[in-house]
């Protein structure tokens, strides 16, 4: 994922680019609207960070220019000031998200994968089960907010169970329909991978999505 940080700021700058790229984030950064406008002419980026008060072009100007190309990419903006019209503003010229100065970082991060959620599942095909997000195109996973790496392998028996939500499937027609062949009953391939995406996507979380069906199969359903 590659983020471009505008923030005339240069200690601010120069931190934020190291933390996010301690998160395995891309980032480039400037220090001005007119070096963003350029940065966003050369390359495509999955987020932006605006910070509102800048020298040459503020933030707001950057933002409006964004939009008025039909840019679509995720902005939130940084600002110092906290009052309810400067928030609006930067809603109106077609802000994501904005977090007022000073603020932790932990919050920026969680905002950053919030806009990149909403922005994937806008362009992907989506299926959810409470709080599962599964993207079908980009093979992105989310508990809530947590973004879940999984195997080729792994995702192809989760799509399969979500795009069957509430069915009870068989290990005969999972396996089938995943590994293309006959199921002749000694195999546990199936009990393995699901016993893979339960450490991944139900260990930590509730509620429990993927259940056992004594004698029948696996369901992925959130029970009430």
């Amino acid at each position: 994922m590659r983020i471009l940080i505008a923030e005339d700021e240069k200690d601010l700058n120069r931190l934020l680019k190291k933390r996010l790229e301690e998160h395995s984030y891309s980032v480039d950064a400037c220090l001005d609207g007119e070096e963003a406008l350029a940065f966003l002419e050369m390359t495509e980026y999955d987020a932006v960070i605006l910070d509102i008060m800048m020298p040459k072009k503020d933030g707001l100007s950057v933002l409006r220019e964004l939009r008025a190309k039909g840019s679509k990419v995720p902005v939130l903006l940084l600002t110092a000031r906290s009052s309810v019209d400067d928030r609006v503003s930067g809603l109106d010229a077609g802000a994501d998200d904005y977090l007022v100065k000073p603020f932790a970082f932990e919050e920026l991060l969680a905002r950053i994968r919030v806009m990149l959620r909403k922005n994937t599942a806008a362009n992907d095909n989506v299926c959810q089960a409470a709080d599962l997000t599964v993207c079908l195109d980009s093979h992105r996973v989310f508990r809530g907010d947590t973004e879940i790496t999984l195997s080729s392998k792994e995702f192809a028996v989760l799509r399969y169970l979500i795009l069957n939500q509430g069915i009870v499937l068989s290990r005969e027609k999972i396996e089938q329909h995943i590994w293309n062949y006959d199921y002749y009953g000694g195999s546990n391939v199936v009990d393995v991978y699901i016993r893979y995406l339960r450490k991944k996507l139900d260990q930590n979380f509730e509620p429990k999505l993927i259940h056992t069906v004594r004698g029948a199969g696996y369901v992925l359903k959130a029970e009430v």
